[in-house]
């Protein structure tokens, strides 16, 4: 289970530090899988193959928008690897020492892809490169209810996956998003 919890950090990450398609296709792959493994456990096993589902269509989709590369990690991106890094120990020591009980790695997991893929949504302006984390982001709160004490239903997790794989069907194409106010003022 820990190492679920860090293949999900690492596909969290790979979706903040990738700019090209194919490091977000498998950031996004390498993620629902460790969603979907965290989430049967949980008593969500239904709920995990809907994740598992969606999360795949999602990555499959990402595949094919976007710039064709890779682009891991491109020049300017030291303030993303840093939030990557310091998010996940943050998460790591909230999970493991303030928290108490069994799911520490679902805890995890869905502190640091949440507070990842926020940060993702707020610093783009590449409209694929959002949806992407939009995706990652419904994935994460879709297992979510994991956390309960009793096993919750699959509902939360059907639509988390609903949302993820419908949501890279989204017609943003290769267009950039509108710049924000301070970009127009020239700040």
């Amino acid at each position: 289970m820990v190492a679920a919890a860090f293949v999900a950090w690492l596909g969290a990450a790979l979706v903040v530090l990738a700019d090209g398609r194919r490091g977000q296709a498998l950031g996004l792959a390498l993620l629902t899988a460790a969603l979907a493994v965290l989430a049967w456990p949980a008593g969500m096993a239904f709920g995990a193959v809907a994740i598992a589902i969606g999360g795949l269509v999602a990555a499959a989709r990402c595949w094919r928008s976007g710039p064709p590369t890779w682009a891991i990690m491109p020049a300017g991106s030291t303030p993303r690897l840093v939030l990557c890094i310091a998010s996940g120990l943050l998460a790591l020591w909230v999970a493991a020492s303030l928290t108490t009980g069994t799911g520490a790695p679902l805890r995890f997991t869905v502190l640091v892809v949440v507070g990842l893929m926020g940060a993702r949504i707020q610093m783009s302006r590449e409209a694929p490169v959002v949806m992407t984390a939009i995706a990652a982001f419904a994935l994460a709160l879709g297992v979510a209810p994991g956390l309960a004490p009793t096993a919750p239903g699959p509902v939360a997790a059907i639509v988390g996956a609903l949302i993820a794989g419908g949501v890279m069907f989204v017609a943003a194409g290769r267009a950039r998003l509108a710049p924000s106010s301070a970009e127009k003022d020239g700040a």
